[in-house]
């Protein structure tokens, strides 16, 4: 396993490459992104895994600076994976127009991609630019590697749908390959979010799929208020100490609310358990 830090050797290593896999990661790697590994070397003959920590897509109030960095640990997970590349490149690399003080960083990235106005809604609605800031990463990290094939989680449900509007939209040559989302024996979706919380947040924390798993076995049944069943779920985590950003029902289609037609649907909710955001969901088909 090579481990690469420059575009430029990037380019060298993947010169005479023709099928490669592209794994998009922040590091700080689980199972689930191991997951996505695995899957990718069913469909590459080449795959690389980068870990880039985007300044981009996190808000003035997020998490940058503490966002866990484990480059030591994720390596020895992905040579044992049997990942081909792992790209690390520094800020400076993949934003060269950045200008560094002793106060703060600026990466003067004037041009970005403009997502669809979806992404202003549902985690866009509380993180602004947000989507913006992924979807420019992922284009300049398709542009660098240029593969053939991308690998992307559904736990991330949202980002998935504007990373295969991306692809549509601009013309990428790429094929857009979704991991089911890995979860604990409890039910919790495993994220690098996961490692900030406690003991006890953690067993609390399952509740958030317990209250998607609730709506989804009412409208297995016909119950098709979703209105009523978004409110019901918010008002027990509520109650439980969660503070909700949304619950909803939506098309997987469109990412619009859902209506009683649509036949397949996406149950997604964002919350925090203290100070730690969580986000979950589940797909329905109907017509199954």
């Amino acid at each position: 396993m090579q481990i690469i830090s420059s575009i430029n050797a990037l380019s060298i290593a993947l010169k005479n490459h023709t099928n490669i896999g592209l794994v998009p990661t922040m590091g700080n790697l689980h199972a689930g992104h191991i997951h996505l590994v695995n899957l990718a070397k069913q469909h590459a003959n080449c795959v690389v895994v980068s870990i880039f920590v985007n300044p981009l897509q996190f808000g003035a109030n997020e998490d940058l600076a503490n966002y866990p960095r484990t480059l030591e640990a994720d390596c020895e997970k992905l040579k044992a994976a049997g990942c081909d590349i792992v790209f690390t490149p520094t800020v400076s690399e993949m934003y060269p127009q950045m200008t560094q003080s002793a106060a703060d960083i600026q990466l003067n990235q004037s041009m970005t991609i403009e997502p669809p106005a979806i992404a202003n809604d549902l985690c866009g609605a509380s993180r602004p630019d947000h989507f913006a800031g992924v979807a420019t990463v992922v284009a300049k990290l398709f542009n660098i590697v240029q593969p053939q094939t991308a690998f992307f989680g559904k736990k991330d449900f949202q980002q998935l749908f504007i990373i295969r509007e991306l692809v549509k939209q601009l013309n990428y040559p790429i094929q857009i390959i979704a991991g089911e989302t890995v979860r604990e024996a409890s039910g919790l979706a495993l994220s690098s979010r996961n490692s900030y919380l406690s003991d006890a947040q953690k067993q609390q924390a399952v509740q958030l799929n317990q209250a998607l798993r609730a709506i989804a076995k009412a409208i297995q049944v016909q119950n098709f208020e979703f209105d009523s069943l978004e409110n019901t779920a918010k008002i027990k985590l509520t109650a439980d100490g969660w503070q909700i950003d949304y619950v909803t029902v939506r098309s997987a289609l469109s990412l619009l609310p859902a209506t009683q037609s649509d036949r397949h649907l996406v149950i997604l909710a964002a919350a925090k358990i203290g100070n730690t955001r969580l986000i979950d969901n589940i797909e329905l088909n109907l017509s199954m």
